[in-house]
């Protein structure tokens, strides 16, 4: 069976150097250096390596995984290895989610050429898939996995197999009638096109039937008008549904006799329901729809703590690498700790662990590269600066000649500001959060002559003594959550260090300040400054003076960050912290959950351009909204979600073992105020991760809409243990569309895992 990928390349020379196979050094460090034998598959679409010294190891990978491609030393490790290969033979694989960088190197340039211009071939491909090909490609990988002695055709043993490979549970004799009809050549084998007809009778959707023909005016086709009917009476489109009727039939009907009678069919009815445009999630909001040029303040910014860790706090690597891979995701804030090193360039690690250790120049030239590719709004760089004023000196040369004019040294009109600009007046341009001798008044004003000034430690984000060994910072960093004493208090106010006028003079609108309270921000607060708060300490401002809290964030910016404690990378939840409008809740991003899943679904909306406007209730000066009473709030309009979980489709296996079959629950998770966190589960269904049909519904109260988040889970319940997760899919309440939608669920590292998907019918209601 031929796929989609393979007949798209027939005779492209990359291609079939790669499916000769080649043998590549796979390295992983200085010391390791193994080589592997590397080969495109007849799928075209997955590459298999195994050692070169035995025949018994394989591994693979699918193309699709992989988002780019890179030439030459393009990685830390290459870097390392200059002297011993030449850049023309080295090449980088970079995957998707949070999968580690492939480095590889060919024997010769020509040889790493054909694999770097046929994966990029390849990868670009795939991205250009319709609906319909993507599907021809599934089948066609369902078929290769099946067809185990590679004869092009496929028996019974071989179709049972496939079954379980596809986590479904189905009676023998059910499975032997299905290939029987599918047999029409009656060689008890199934040929490629035989194959395409049995899997679309496996996968009829037998829950779409019914619906379509509900609107179709003869059971058969739905015309125009029945079209019509289905988009304005379920899917509530109201006025734009005819012309939008005519739009679906040409872009999703697959027959031309159809679509030539202006006529949809049940399979361009599925194709529909199961396209971007069939998406839980609101089309209009995938683009860039919000206002841009409100003040800095009024919006959320994805934010990211010790961005150079990989993994935990303590001992893993640092890298340039988590810069690359935060900034990719559309985060615009991004840590850095600078501390002396060695030859007089600072270096940037943990203070006083074991995480390893990256030159700052490094740092800055990675975020140069890439702050701008996913987004062009403003990236704020955190400085946490333990630097001598020697090497301050140094740093601020770096930031100065490797940003160049994306570098933002000035106010952007020159005065003094009565309020932050917006992010659409800081298009292209990266700001430096740090201490700063006096204010941005000093700056317009006057020249300083001094060359160097004091300014107070108590601003740091870790506010434990970080002239501690380990072991007294993690003991430190557990009872950072309490709250000091005012002895204490004024004991860390009462820290000085050095700040080079250099360094100091390029922070302008980020300047950091110890947290006062409210009321002195209030009455004495400039809006260039801002404060960093650890988890424990934001969360008690919420709870004794939530209000307070929300107007201080109508003005001023505030960070918030994971308490010393989670030496692990793990997360607090962000919505608490959104909850009263705090702009940069910074998490560990290199860690998968709950935490980061929300981020990413506040984020993905509004083209992922890392800003999300704020609700106008947290953007006023003097508002009253209290997350804790929102009914309080002159802008309390509360709704009601009635989600009816329908099916599944094609949920992914969790089990390697053999035979293994997921027993599939749906959990519909409730973030935002406290009121509206709430969650509730359908029934598991035994035995069918394929199609299972659920057909439960779950009701929601929803008080605080415009802060409301939407999680929904898909695990293998399992009785003696804990469930294992399937995927997920996240989403703002405000960006959920009525109707009958699928939910194409993402894995546990955000990546799409297509076709997996759920099939739900949403219904939005006022109750105020």
């Amino acid at each position: 069976m031929e796929s989609p990928q393979k007949l798209r390349f027939q005779g492209n020379e990359s291609l079939q150097r790669m499916m000769a196979g080649a043998m590549l050094r796979k390295v992983k460090s200085r010391s390791s250096k193994k080589q592997r034998h590397f080969k495109l598959l007849e799928d075209c679409a997955t590459v298999g390596y195994q050692s070169s010294w035995t025949r018994k190891s394989n591994s693979s990978f699918s193309v699709c995984d992989v988002e780019a491609v890179r030439e030459g030393h393009q990685s830390e490790v290459l870097q390392s290895l200059a002297n011993e290969f030449a850049p023309e033979c080295c090449f980088t694989l970079v995957f998707r989610g949070r999968q580690g960088n492939l480095d590889l190197v060919a024997e010769t340039a020509e040889e790493a050429a054909s694999w770097v211009h046929g994966l990029r071939a390849l990868i670009e491909n795939m991205e250009s898939m319709d609906d319909r090909e993507k599907l021809d490609q599934w089948i066609c990988d369902w078929f290769v996995k099946a067809d185990k002695n590679k004869d092009g055709r496929m028996n019974f043993k071989e179709v049972r197999q496939l079954l379980k490979m596809m986590n479904i549970d189905m009676n023998e004799q059910h499975a032997l009638l299905l290939f029987k009809a599918a047999d029409k050549s009656q060689s008890e084998s199934l040929e490629a096109e035989e194959f395409v007809v049995f899997y679309k009778m496996l996968t009829e959707r037998k829950e779409i039937l019914p619906l379509f023909q509900e609107y179709s005016s003869d059971g058969k086709k739905l015309s125009v008008c029945d079209l019509e009917d289905f988009l304005r009476e379920e899917q509530l489109e109201g006025d734009t549904s005819q012309q939008h009727a005519i739009e679906l039939i040409e872009r999703y009907e697959p027959s031309e006799m159809a679509k030539k009678g202006q006529a949809m069919s049940v399979d361009g009815f599925l194709m529909y329901l199961c396209s971007t445009e069939g998406s839980i999630f609101n089309a209009e909001h995938r683009g860039l729809y919000q206002d841009m040029s409100q003040p800095l303040c009024h919006y959320f910014i994805s934010s990211s703590h010790n961005t150079y860790l990989l993994e935990d706090q303590l001992k893993g690597p640092s890298s340039v690498e988590a810069y690359i891979q935060a900034l990719k995701r559309g985060c615009r804030c991004v840590e850095v700790d600078c501390w002396d090193g060695p030859n007089g360039e600072p270096i940037v690690y943990h203070g006083y662990t074991l995480t390893s250790k990256i030159l700052f120049k490094d740092v800055i030239a990675s975020v140069a590269s890439y702050a701008f590719k996913v987004s062009e709004y403003p990236v704020i760089i955190s400085l946490e600066n333990h630097c001598s004023v020697e090497q301050q000196e140094v740093m601020a040369k770096h930031l100065s000649s490797i940003l160049g004019d994306s570098l933002l040294k000035s106010t952007v009109d020159g005065r003094v500001p009565t309020e932050l600009p917006s992010p659409e007046d800081l298009k292209g341009k990266i700001l430096i959060k740090g201490k700063k001798i006096g204010g941005i008044e000093d700056n317009v004003d006057a020249a300083q002559e001094s060359l160097a000034g004091e300014v107070s430690d108590e601003d740091e984000a870790a506010e434990m003594d970080k002239d501690s060994s380990p072991a007294e910072e993690t003991k430190q960093a557990a009872e950072m959550d309490k709250d000091s004493s005012p002895a204490e208090e004024t004991k860390q106010k009462d820290k000085k260090s050095k700040l080079c006028k250099e360094l100091s003079d390029l922070v302008v609108y980020c300047k950091s300040v110890h947290f006062g309270g409210f009321q002195k921000s209030r009455e004495t607060g400039k809006p260039y400054e801002m404060s960093s708060l650890s988890e424990s300490k934001a969360r008690k401002c919420i709870k004794d003076t939530g209000t307070e809290f929300v107007q201080h964030n109508s003005r001023q910016l505030t960070r918030v960050y994971p308490g010393g404690i989670r030496t692990d990378s793990s997360n607090y939840c962000p919505q608490d912290m959104w909850n009263v409008g705090c702009q940069i809740v910074a998490l560990n991003f290199q860690t998968a959950g709950t935490e980061m899943d929300l981020n990413d679904g506040l984020f993905n909306r509004n083209n992922s351009c890392g800003y999300i406007l704020k609700p106008e209730f947290l953007r006023q000066y003097d508002s009253a909204f209290d997350p804790d009473k929102p009914q309080d709030s002159r802008s309390y309009a509360p709704q009601r979600l009635i989600i009816k979980v329908i099916s599944g489709q094609q949920l992914p296996k969790v089990s390697k073992k053999e035979g293994s079959i997921v027993d599939p629950l749906v959990r519909i998770e409730i973030f935002g105020v406290p009121q509206d966190q709430s969650k509730q589960e359908t029934k598991h269904i035994d035995n069918n991760g394929f199609n299972p049909v659920w057909d439960e519904t779950l009701l929601f109260t929803i008080h605080t809409p415009e802060l409301a988040l939407v999680r929904f889970v898909v695990e293998d319940h399992d009785t003696a243990t804990k469930n294992d997760f399937i995927g997920q899919y996240t989403l703002p309440f405000t960006s959920i569309v009525q109707g009958y939608r699928h939910i194409h669920l993402l894995s546990k590292d955000g990546t799409c895992i297509a076709p997996s998907s759920l099939f739900v019918h949403i219904r939005i209601t006022d109750l105020a």
